[in-house]
């Protein structure tokens, strides 16, 4: 398949991205969350209950993995890589090697991982992977975001996407403004489209075929700190927003769910898909938390819970893939 057609088939109708590419780290703290210990063993049981979740194809066309999952085999030996491919599931792997101060003592940040990038890709190419994602992380503060840090971020993800699509692989191009701090919509809405113009000017002059990758942005939506927006405001802003700084030709926009519940990430998600105005490209969902919370609560651990927390995890799924073509209602849940 051309990357092309795989960007196609991952924001085909009605389905979007598991994002399970937790590090290490990360997932330890979902698991002490639940009284699991961080162990390989648990990581991998895990993620392969996600995986071998009955029917998860009819609303789930990609998962990205973090590097250990894609190389792990599941409980029976199989390949959990193969484990996706034959429910028809496309593997991703994240690439970024995460974030360091943009200087000395600065609150900014900029994401790491061009160094020796292209050999990875190249092996993880052979372990079955078509798509990657790279994160960038913009903070909204006194001064902040800094031109130097969009322009920084922004370079990186192009180079990142460029050395993606030349490995025969789809690049999610991830710059997310951070909804920590207490800044309000419209502050988002100028920060959100500023990043996003510099982001496709480096995709642009790094010649990334734009039709080959798929953009993975936040909402526009107000800080923790600043109180609620409604779901038809934010979608009206993040349509709005997309409009003056995505280019029609972008194969897709699969959203973050960006520390909002697995509620607000429906409700919003769908907002957008039922507004009636013109949408170029497809509106689907990257989600992490706001697929798993619940599935975490109701696995804890324990092996006579697995089928109940694959319930969980299609649930949530259905719901989702209900969002991204404007059909989610809250009565649903």
């Amino acid at each position: 398949m051309t990357i092309q057609e795989i960007a196609q088939a991952i924001v085909a109708p009605g389905k979007g991205i598991l994002a399970a590419d937790e590090s290490t780290p990360t997932i330890g703290k979902r698991l002490a969350g639940i009284g699991v210990e961080n162990t390989e063993d648990n990581r991998r049981a895990y993620r392969e209950l996600l995986f071998t979740t009955d029917n998860m194809s009819e609303y789930i066309s990609g998962v990205i993995m973090y590097d250990e999952t894609l190389r792990q085999n599941g409980s029976d030996g199989s390949k959990l890589v193969e484990v996706l491919e034959k429910q028809g599931v496309f593997s991703g792997i994240k690439v970024d090697m995460g974030v360091e101060p943009l200087q000395d003592g600065s609150e900014e940040k900029i994401t790491n991982g061009l160094d020796g990038l292209e050999e990875r890709l190249k092996e993880y190419y052979e372990l079955g992977a078509r798509f990657a994602k790279w994160r960038a992380v913009i903070t909204i503060g006194e001064n902040m975001p800094t031109d130097e840090c969009i322009s920084k971020n922004a370079k990186r993800l192009a180079k990142y996407a460029k050395l993606v699509q030349d490995a025969g692989m789809v690049p999610i191009v991830e710059p997310e403004i951070l909804m920590d701090g207490d800044h309000d919509i419209d502050r988002c809405y100028e920060v959100t489209t500023n990043t996003l113009h510099s982001v496709f000017e480096e995709l642009y002059a790094h010649d990334v075929e734009l039709d080959g990758m798929l953009l993975k942005p936040n909402m526009v939506i107000p800080g923790k700190g600043s109180g609620k927006a409604s779901s038809e405001i934010i979608a009206q802003k993040t349509i709005d927003c997309f409009h003056k700084s995505v280019p029609p030709k972008t194969a897709g926009i699969v959203f973050l769910s960006g520390g909002q519940s697995e509620q607000e990430a429906c409700e919003n998600l769908d907002a957008m898909n039922r507004l009636d105005i013109e949408k170029p490209w497809e509106l689907s969902f990257s989600y992490g938390r706001a697929l798993q919370s619940s599935v975490l609560q109701a696995w804890l651990g324990k092996s006579e819970n697995i089928n109940a927390a694959k319930e969980a995890f299609l649930k949530r799924s259905k719901l989702t893939s209900a969002a991204r073509s404007g059909t989610y209602n809250s009565d649903m849940e």
